[in-house]
């Protein structure tokens, strides 16, 4: 995470020959590489990326953006039972710090943008990573987009439209990728009691989902599968997608994602499964996972960060960088 704040006086304040001022903290080293792409310094913590926006707003500066590539707690954007909406607690705790404009990247919905009252830019990593499909994937013409389940097809269909190629979703999986299970929320469970409900009262009960059997819509047999999310954490999911896509056939099997977590055991069950290559951007830093499982690959998406904070600082449009972007993307 990057704190960015053009300050309001220049004598007061060690800056770059553009007025420019970047301000972080130490609590990542690991960061670094991002960093020193776009700037000099890095950080992580959300504490201390908001103590220091609170810092740069006493001190007067005229503006403070953030830049965020992976916007923490993206998955809980929604009411689920009686849990938090943690996302909107996070973009509220944000404003109220200070901050006076939000860079972020593949946000996991774009609806998240609606929790803040400041301006908010959702960049997009796909164009890195269609040129590395394009550049980096042997004969990638004879490849299929894969979505592992219905909820991905949105991503999965704007990645075959863009290359070309067909399009194949996995139905019927196991879990679904927005159950509770996902961002740990496990409300406890409920009590049925008899006495609960008015006996007068007869309220229809939701009947439950049943998930069919494994199926695969479109053809992958003897050809390279691609499957494409915006976040690769637990790898279950993804596992059985590359099993079910080996035995329809499938030659090689990719994963592509925007957000490479890579959490507990991910690099271990990667290097032993059928997955061929793991492709992810460094909005997060794996250096560590990539010397457990040498199948993960980066792709490096400084440069569009770079761009855009020049952009704001400048006072430059920033519809270039929305280019060819359309309301599904």
């Amino acid at each position: 995470m990057f704190c960015v704040a053009p300050p309001e006086s220049e004598a007061k304040m060690n800056i770059t020959k553009g007025g420019l001022v970047l301000f972080s903290a130490n609590s990542n080293s690991s960061c670094m590489e991002l960093s020193k792409k776009i700037a000099e310094d890095v950080n992580t913590t959300i504490m201390e990326l908001l103590i220091m926006v609170y810092a740069c707003k006493t001190s007067c500066a005229k503006s403070i953006i953030g830049v965020i590539p992976y916007f923490p707690y993206s998955k809980q954007c929604k009411m689920r039972k009686r849990g938090s909406i943690v996302s909107k607690l996070l973009a509220s705790m944000m404003c109220k710090a200070g901050l006076t404009h939000l860079i972020t990247m593949d946000l996991h919905q774009k609806e998240i943008q609606g929790f803040f009252n400041i301006p908010v830019d959702n960049l997009r990593a796909s164009p890195f990573l269609l040129q590395y499909i394009q550049e980096e994937i042997p004969d990638y013409r004879n490849a299929v987009i894969v979505a592992k389940s219905p909820a991905s097809a949105k991503r999965a269909q704007s990645f075959a439209e863009r290359l070309r190629l067909g399009i194949a979703v996995i139905h019927g999986e196991a879990q679904d990728a927005e159950s509770d299970l996902v961002d740990g929320r496990h409300s406890p469970p409920m009590v049925r009691s008899a006495a609960a409900i008015h006996p007068s009262l007869e309220i229809p009960m939701l009947i439950p989902k049943e998930k069919p059997p494994i199926t695969v819509v479109g053809d992958v047999g003897g050809r390279t599968a691609v499957i494409v999310d915006d976040i690769i954490d637990d790898v279950d999911s993804f596992l059985a997608a590359a099993e079910t896509l080996k035995e329809r056939g499938a030659y090689k099997i990719f994963v592509m994602a925007t957000h490479g977590l890579l959490s507990s055991d991910a690099p271990r069950l990667i290097e032993e499964s059928a997955i061929d290559e793991v492709v992810v951007t460094n909005t997060i830093p794996h250096e560590i996972q990539k010397l457990q499982c040498p199948k993960i690959k980066t792709v490096d998406i400084s440069m569009i960060l770079s761009e855009a904070i020049r952009r704001i600082h400048n006072g430059e449009s920033m519809s270039y960088l929305f280019r060819n972007i359309g309301l599904d993307d």
